[in-house]
């Protein structure tokens, strides 16, 4: 590269990084005082384009962003306030699904309020142009947003350290209890935190509608993107993710401008995995203190027992009659919810006794699928041998990405787990001679004799029954026991002999497996498979299956696949706005039974 186009890749990078730091510092400053994973902040930048383009023909466009980013703000109050305000109390993972359901409730509202189309919003006044920089035009636009990104920093700086509302926050940041024993009121503090994250993603939204449309996508597409700036900086910390945004926005325009274009779908994800293995706190973040482990104040899962077996009898009954009393519809449906269920089970096995979160659980569940199609379509295997041997290619992807997976904790492990799915997505997505690219692979059908649909769901019953009852038989074995002391006192656990490192490592590879199989199975129930089944939503998916049923019950992650599966099927056909109504169902749940349907059952009917 010449010295002029290096120049104007390093102009383009800091134009992305002032975008990314736009979009990552609010949901930073959110994380870093109410220790909140808010997946809905892309809802919230989502949103400010949306209203940006709305008001921009009505207002024009330099009052649309102030108006928009004000308006976003108050939504993010009054989310607070009437939702994540009842849950601060409530499990981590609890207030992750409530903004979950927030997601989908703002996405059917943008659907329902602007339509399915992409919006194309106007050129910014006065910045129309562009100007001649090393012999090339840059345009002036992009020239702002380069000034624009550090002076919000700055202001953010000094809000932060120079105002006693600042000190209040870091305060809070440091030590909540302490705070609130000194008179801190955390309800309005919080509440104004939201508030300013808000008004930054909206900002960041808004301000993004010259050069990108409005589209009902948007929304985890970003969320992945801050994710990613807010770790890879560091967890809470506003210096760390403007680095980290400067870091990835350069990483990712010289990618473009020495010509490896399609690496840019990944780039960030491998910038995060590899500071994560060297640094697991980020760039300018601070070691976690060690804690019992997310899961440890929960009471412990349920054993097998004998009564049990006994009790799941007759649903193992009406199951395998079900296609005496069923249509073909109700037959696929069911199917469904026996991969899903298998699926979930597999996250369960070591998210509930492990407390090994993951954000990328699709993976195996991708690469069990594709495994299965590839084996069948390029290697021209038999149906029933690419069946068997398809579980393998997620064993591969669980022992790689494990290894370095289980040397981390908490949201670090989640977004390293979530990286690793993102490159395994782009892999998918991008290699069009073996996976097909964005098309997948189709004509992925079973042997003639499991052609019906009966025959398959059969089969389905007894891979996945058997899968299942597998999980849960390790979970009341010595190792799940080791595995459950690895999660509640990790010093103890070394102290009394236990390995927890190879214990966490072993588990991740084994509900790898299984979701492997779980991937296999559809892939065949399907007949084609597309880089949909490694995505971000089909991993959220599995965090709602074990969530909605309980992460501390042995059977909760059964039931809640069965459960969300049945919404999303009832509601889809039902509801014109059905990802909304999913939405707040999922609300209702949470709200209701805060430790999932079969948490409730078991607290209140006993095992």
């Amino acid at each position: 590269m010449s010295a002029a186009a290096i120049l104007l890749q390093f102009l383009n990078g800091l134009s992305a990084a002032s975008s990314l730091f736009l979009l990552a510092a609010g949901l930073s400053l959110i994380f870093g005082v109410s220790r909140i994973v808010n997946f809905a902040h892309g809802s919230l930048y989502m949103l400010g384009m949306y209203l940006a383009v709305w008001l921009a023909g009505k207002a024009g466009y330099w009052p649309s962003v102030l108006v928009s980013a004000l308006g976003v703000a108050g939504a993010a109050a009054l989310i607070e306030m009437l939702v994540l305000r009842r849950l601060y109390k409530a499990p981590e993972l609890l207030q992750l699904l409530a903004t979950f359901a927030l997601v989908l409730l703002v996405r059917d509202f943008a659907l329902w309020a602007w339509g399915p189309e992409d919006m194309l919003g106007p050129r910014a006044p006065g910045f129309r142009g562009a100007i001649e920089i090393a012999g090339s035009r840059f345009p002036t636009y992009d020239l702002l947003l380069i000034a624009l990104g550090p002076a919000v920093f700055v202001v953010l700086q000094v809000l932060l350290t120079r105002t006693r509302w600042g000190t209040l926050v870091r305060a809070a940041t440091e030590d909540r209890e302490m705070a609130s024993a000194l008179g801190v009121n955390q309800r309005w503090l919080f509440t104004g935190v939201f508030a300013l994250g808000g008004l930054l993603a909206g900002l960041g939204g808004a301000l993004a509608v010259p050069q990108e449309p409005a589209s009902l996508e948007v929304d985890l597409a970003t969320i992945s993107d801050a994710f990613v700036v807010v770790v890879v900086g560091g967890l809470g910390s506003i210096p760390g993710a403007f680095l980290a945004a400067l870091v990835i926005g350069e990483v990712k325009a010289f990618c473009i401008g020495l010509g490896y274009s399609k690496v840019t779908l990944a780039v960030e994800f491998i910038v995060m995995a590899l500071v994560l293995v060297a640094r697991p706190w980020g760039l300018l973040g601070k070691p976690m203190a060690l804690v019992r482990g997310a899961a440890a104040v929960e009471s412990p899962l349920g054993r097998l027992e004998t009564k049990t077996v006994i009790a799941a009898l007759p649903i193992v009954a009406v199951l395998a009659l079900a296609p005496l009393a069923s249509g073909q519809y109700t037959l696929v449906l069911l199917t469904d919810v026996l991969v899903f269920a298998l699926f979930a089970a597999s996250l369960h096995f070591m998210m509930g006794p492990g407390g090994l979160v993951s954000f990328g659980h699709a993976a195996y569940f991708g690469l069990g699928a594709y495994g299965a199609a590839l084996l069948l379509l390029r290697g021209h295997w038999p149906m029933e041998a690419a069946l068997v041997a398809a579980p393998l290619f997620a064993l591969a992807g669980a022992a790689v990405f494990g290894w370095f997976s289980v040397r981390l904790s908490g949201v670090y492990l989640a977004m390293l787990t979530l990286a690793f799915a993102q490159i395994s997505w782009s892999i998918a997505f991008q290699w069009d001679h073996l996976t097909g690219g964005s098309n997948g692979l189709i004509g992925v059908w079973p042997s003639a004799w499991l052609a019906s649909k009966t025959a398959y769901y059969y089969l389905a019953l007894a891979v996945c029954g058997i899968g299942i009852g597998a999980l849960w038989k390790v979970l009341d074995a010595p190792f799940g026991y080791s595995l459950r002391a690895s999660r509640d006192s990790p010093l103890r656990a070394e102290a009394i002999g236990i390995d927890v490192r190879r214990t966490r490592g072993l588990a991740f590879i084994a509900a790898g497996t299984f979701a492997g199989v779980a991937g296999a199975v559809y892939a065949f129930s399907k007949g084609s498979i597309s880089p949909e089944t490694l995505s971000v939503p089909r991993s959220v998916d599995a965090l709602v299956m074990v969530l909605l049923g309980g992460v501390q019950t042995l059977t909760g992650a059964a039931w809640g696949a069965a459960l969300f599966t049945w919404l999303s099927d009832a509601l889809s056909r039902e509801f014109a706005y059905w990802r909304a109504a999913i939405g707040a169902v999922i609300l209702i749940l949470v709200l209701v039974f805060p430790h999932g349907v079969a948490g409730y059952a078991k607290e209140r009917f006993g095992r």
